[in-house]
Order: C-alpha cells, then sequence, then structure tokens
C-alpha cells in the first residue's frame, strides 16, 4: 500500500511539473529538414558549441555523427574537444554536484529530450523544442536575468543571447471569460543580436532536427523497413488467399 501511494504522490508530482512548463503561446510546427545533411550537420556544429557545456548527450557517440555525412576527420578537429577520443559518449565535465550549486539541479541529459517530450505533451519534441528556443527574453527578476514564454520561469538562461540579440514580449489585457488576461501580441527589440531574425530561426529549426536525428538515427530507416513488411504482408496475404481458393476448390 506503501508503494502504490509513493507511485500517486510521484504522479500527481510529475504532472504538476507538467502543467507548471504549459506553454503559454501557440507553438508552431517546426520545419522538417531531417534529410537535409546540411542542416543535420550545422545543428550537431550549434549542439556542440551551445549545449554540449552544459547538457550532456551520454547515448550518442561522436563516431555516430558519420550517419549525418560527416567523417572521422570532420569530427575530431570540429566537434570534439581536446580530451575527447572519436568514439567517445557527448558527455560534459562539468562536476553533477557544482551543477546542482551553481544551477539548483544537474542539467538534464538531452540525447532523447526530442522524443520524451513528445511522450509527456500534447505538442510534438521537435515543436516544443523549436518554439522554447526561440522564445526567450530578458527578465531582471529572475536569477539568470532570462525568462521564456513557453516554459515560465525557466532555469536555463539563453545559450544563444549573442545570435539572437535581446527582445522584449509586449502583451495587451484582454477580457476572457470575464477575467483579463495578458495575451502576447509581438516583440520589442531591445539590442540586436550576430544574425537576422529569420537567419535565427533557420539555425534553430537546424538544431531541432539535430536533436530529433539524435534521439532516433535509425528513425527513417526503421520507416522504410516498415513499408517493406506491409508491402510483404499485402503481397503475401493475396498469395496465401489464392493458395487457399485453389486448395478447397474441389471439396464441397
Amino acid at each position: 500500500m506503501k508503494r502504490i501511494l509513493l507511485s500517486f504522490v510521484l504522479a500527481l508530482g510529475l504532472s504538476g511539473a507538467v502543467l507548471a512548463a504549459k506553454p503559454t503561446i501557440p507553438i508552431e510546427r517546426a520545419p522538417d529538414r531531417s534529410h537535409d545533411m546540411a542542416a543535420l550537420q550545422n545543428g550537431a556544429k550549434l549542439f556542440v558549441n551551445y549545449c554540449l557545456n552544459c547538457h550532456s548527450a551520454s547515448f550518442m557517440r561522436f563516431n555516430r555523427l558519420r550517419d549525418i555525412g560527416l567523417n572521422d576527420k570532420q569530427i575530431a578537429e570540429n566537434l570534439t574537444f581536446t580530451t575527447d577520443r572519436i568514439g567517445d559518449t557527448m558527455v560534459v565535465a562539468m562536476d553533477p554536484r557544482e551543477a546542482r550549486e551553481w544551477f539548483g539541479v544537474n542539467p538534464p541529459d538531452l540525447t532523447l529530450v526530442a522524443r520524451s517530450r513528445a511522450a509527456i505533451g500534447a505538442h510534438s519534441g521537435p515543436d516544443y523544442l523549436y518554439a522554447l528556443m526561440r522564445n526567450y527574453y530578458r527578465d531582471d527578476t529572475r536569477p539568470s536575468g532570462w525568462n521564456n514564454l513557453v516554459f515560465p520561469n525557466i532555469g536555463m538562461p539563453n545559450p544563444f543571447w549573442e545570435l539572437e540579440g535581446e527582445r522584449r514580449p509586449l502583451f495587451e489585457a484582454v477580457m476572457v471569460d470575464g477575467r483579463e488576461t495578458q495575451v502576447h501580441k509581438g516583440w520589442e527589440e531591445v539590442k540586436p543580436g550576430t544574425m537576422s531574425r529569420a537567419e535565427f530561426d533557420s539555425n534553430m529549426a537546424d538544431l531541432v532536427a539535430y536533436m530529433t536525428w539524435m534521439a532516433e538515427p535509425r528513425r527513417h530507416e526503421r520507416e522504410r523497413l516498415g513499408v517493406v513488411v506491409l508491402l510483404f504482408l499485402l503481397v503475401f496475404t493475396l498469395v496465401a488467399w489464392r493458395l487457399n481458393a485453389a486448395y478447397w476448390k474441389d471439396i464441397k
């Protein structure tokens, strides 16, 4: 009985965490660049340079990047750190205890985040990640100085602020069910980044494409195999149906 109660409490806690992260703005569909090798390679570069400083991808090895068109020399010279070998997994050197002291929590592993987010929310993982990366804004009330419209009170600061620049969200008060609600209406640029808005959005789409690929590198192969299996079953069903008719034709 104690185990059942504990499981119930944990389930309530997880559901509360999901509700706390509920988006406050509509989530756009992320561009599908899963077949674009150049986009996946650029996404891998962004992931290594901006995400791998704090977050690990401990179920992914550097040499697996061969599957997106990179050779060992390109991986070693551009995507690994000096202490890494080509066959190592993507882990950070940061001590978990120090991470908890600095951030309040150990930054989660990102290998499967594109799939795990899809499993617990109504929005797909890639769509959620694409929106998350593009909705940061300056908030001096937060310890990190940043907040996010998709994940209010997020603990992670904007890792791409130099690329994107700084923006301020604009809200409008509207009445919803008899109550005044603040609705997001747009953005005001505070400080420009090194990229234009279109360039930044395109790079975030590349990053999300890579993270989606990283979560399931064999997805396209699995889908192709599934089509082949279904076609085989269709043909086999036809053959079996005719064979059955031929076998029983003389039996009344």
